[in-house]
């Protein structure tokens, strides 16, 4: 590896690149238990490998980073990237980035998890949809209606998960603050109330209609604008749309893309790949084709003589750029076609032709029997 060049973030954690959300998040904690800067005080080598895991871990716990780090590498993430600690939250948002280092400070510390507390409320989970589109849509963008399922504060009990008449009573673990504190020598360790998970308060009469949970389960339509350009592997983030917050904000929406197959075209990055077969009398003397684009049938010259295989480009009638500017080509391939079920008249016509060419048409013929005479005589 060149003197300054960044290792790959998977190597870094020690995960493949296949590596669910969870075996991140494993990998991270146990590379940052290792090499925390106060648990090697004064070493700056472990200083550097907690630094590059941290980087490592903010990049591939976000489903969008991720995605483009996997499309781009390095490059893909360089405006984003580094141990900033911004950028958008990954799955499931009650595991939030700062919530690792708590758990870690727990391990390093005894005591247990922890971090920062959740009485100032509990965000959303994030949500997955996969979604299929066509070749077409994926290259000019389409606007899509999705049904999502949706939590809906409980009307019963306006979202406080206690029967009506009934309010939650204050947590006698954490007396309300949602957080137990640990004292560790010199070091004061939170860890999340697990009575009442951080709320602060518990249900002793549940609501009969959510059954303490504060919201019922229920579907919404949603508009989702595809921007043109996306390929198979893009994930759109919708934020806001996810799970229900409890005294915190809603999770977010992740719309996954899948790209269906095309009956002609071929995606290469932005260019666009067509085969265009002609037969081998056009390729001979040259012709006008109508060649399908994504805008429409266009007219090309064939010049006399073009073998199989030979490449043509149509400039900017590829796919537009995901950034919004500019168009990838299309690129022409030619494939000669061999006639096959010849009738008697046009195989008497062809030989002729090769008799004037100069061209034996069953050279190999002849020397394999030129071969046998020799054998038996």
């Amino acid at each position: 590896m060149a003197i300054g060049e960044k290792r790959d973030y998977y190597e870094v954690l020690g995960v493949h690149r296949n590596a669910s959300e969870t075996e991140i998040k494993k990998a991270f904690r146990k590379v940052a238990i290792q090499f925390h800067p106060d648990k090697n005080p004064g070493d700056k080598a472990s200083e550097e490998s907690f630094k590059e895991a941290s980087e490592a871990y903010e990049i591939l716990s976000d489903p969008q980073k991720r995605a483009q780090y996997d499309q781009f590498g390095h490059a893909g993430v360089s405006g984003g990237g580094g141990f900033s600690g911004g950028g958008f939250g990954g799955f499931g948002a009650g595991t939030p980035f700062g919530d690792i280092f708590g758990d870690i400070f727990g391990d390093i510390f005894g005591g247990g998890g922890g971090g920062r507390g959740r009485a100032q409320g509990r965000r959303g989970d994030d949500l997955l949809y996969n979604m299929e589109i066509s070749f077409e849509e994926a290259a000019f963008g389409v606007e899509k209606k999705i049904e999502v399922p949706f939590a809906r504060r409980c009307a019963t009990c306006n979202g406080s998960g206690s029967k009506p008449g009934t309010d939650p009573k204050v947590c006698p673990t954490c007396r309300g603050a949602g957080q137990v504190r640990y004292q560790q020598g010199f070091f004061s360790v939170s860890k999340t109330c697990g009575q009442c998970n951080g709320e602060g308060k518990v249900v002793e009469d549940p609501c009969p209609d959510c059954r303490g949970k504060g919201s019922t389960k229920d579907t919404k339509t949603l508009s989702v604008k595809i921007p043109g350009g996306v390929e198979t592997g893009s994930r759109l983030k919708v934020t806001g749309e996810g799970g229900l917050g409890k005294g915190g904000p809603n999770g977010d929406l992740y719309v996954a893309i899948n790209v269906k197959e095309h009956a002609i075209f071929q995606r290469e990055e932005n260019n666009v790949i067509c085969e265009v077969p002609i037969s081998f009398i056009q390729a001979s003397l040259g012709c006008e084709l109508e060649v399908p684009t994504l805008d429409g049938k266009v007219a090309m010259k064939i010049p006399d003589g073009t073998q199989s295989g030979k490449i043509y480009r149509l400039k900017g009638k590829g796919i537009p750029s995901l950034q919004g500017y500019g168009r990838g080509d299309q690129l022409v391939v030619i494939r000669i076609e061999t006639p096959t079920n010849l009738n008697k008249k046009q195989k008497e016509l062809l030989e002729e032709f090769a008799r004037i060419s100069g061209e034996d048409v069953h050279p190999m013929k002849k020397g394999f029997l030129d071969k046998v005479m020799d054998f038996i005589s």
